[in-house]
C-alpha cells in the first residue's frame, strides 16, 4: 500500500466503537489490527480489552477521536433536523396541491398529532429558555 496507514482504527458502533491498534511492521507486510479497548460515546468509558494497559498515547489518541465523533454525531443531528423542516415544506406543498382526499385521509390525524407534539415540546422548551434568560436581568 503506498498510503501512509494511520495507528489507530476505530469500528464505529452504535454507542462508540472498538478502538484497534494498526501495525504494518510485520515480516509478511501485512496489515494487522489489534483490539485495544471499546469505547462508549454515551457516558465517556474506556475499557482496555483483554486485561491490557492502555499508554497514554493510546488514551490521548482515544480521547481525541472521541472528542470528534461528538462533534461529527451533533452536526448530523442539527442536519437531520433541517432536512425534517424541508420534508414538512414538501409535505405542506404535497398536501395543498397533489394529495387526493384518500391520501390525506390516510395521515392527516398522524401528521396533526405529531405537529402537535413537536409544537407543545418546542414551546416549553422556548419559555424554559426565556426563564433562565430572565433569571440574570
Amino acid at each position: 500500500m503506498a498510503a501512509i496507514l494511520p495507528e489507530y482504527f476505530f469500528r464505529v458502533r452504535e454507542n462508540g466503537a472498538f478502538v484497534f491498534r494498526v501495525d504494518t511492521e510485520n515480516r509478511q507486510r501485512r496489515i494487522d489490527m489489534d483490539q485495544i479497548a471499546a469505547v462508549n460515546i454515551r457516558n465517556g468509558e474506556i475499557k482496555p480489552h483483554g486485561g491490557r494497559a492502555l499508554s497514554e498515547t493510546d488514551l490521548a489518541q482515544i480521547k481525541t477521536w472521541m472528542q470528534e465523533r461528538r462533534a461529527v454525531l451533533a452536526a448530523r443531528d442539527i442536519d437531520d433536523i433541517k432536512r425534517a423542516v424541508d420534508h414538512l415544506n414538501l409535505t405542506a406543498h404535497w398536501a395543498q396541491t397533489k394529495a387526493t382526499d384518500d391520501q390525506l385521509e390516510a395521515v392527516t390525524d398522524d401528521l396533526l398529532l405529531t405537529m402537535h407534539d413537536l409544537r407543545s415540546v418546542l414551546v416549553r422548551k422556548k419559555a424554559d429558555r426565556l426563564m433562565k434568560g430572565n433569571k440574570g436581568d
